[in-house]
């Protein structure tokens, strides 16, 4: 008996033999992403969350104080809130699609 471990050529294994091994590899290596991918998406929620409230929220404060300092016809709290959500779901909308070019490459990579 040898303790040697015997060399497995590909070439040798039947196609259906390297189609099965290709297969379970895959499956083996998505389900190690699997709890990466689930906390990778609760945390991108919180991420584009807190992106378009911080900025809301500080054109209404903004907003208050102008109206508060700077009275005019018009109402710099309702004005600045807008554009401060504007300017959150722009935020939002740019780290949706970095992450989405992310993942896109990511997995370009994976099926080479």
């Amino acid at each position: 008996m040898s303790d040697r471990p015997t060399d497995k050529n590909p070439m040798k294994e039947p196609p259906l033999a390297h189609q099965v091994g290709t297969k379970a590899e895959r499956k083996i290596k998505a389900q190690r992403n699997v709890n990466r991918t689930v906390w990778l998406g609760l945390g991108m929620m919180g991420l584009i969350g807190w992106s378009v409230v911080i900025p809301t929220l500080l054109g209404a404060v903004f907003g208050l104080w102008l109206d508060k300092n700077y009275p005019v016809n018009y109402s710099w709290t309702l004005t600045l809130l807008i554009i401060g959500l504007l300017i959150g779901c722009l935020n939002a909308w740019h780290w949706v699609a970095r992450e989405h070019k992310e993942i896109n490459k990511q997995q370009e990579e994976n099926d080479e």
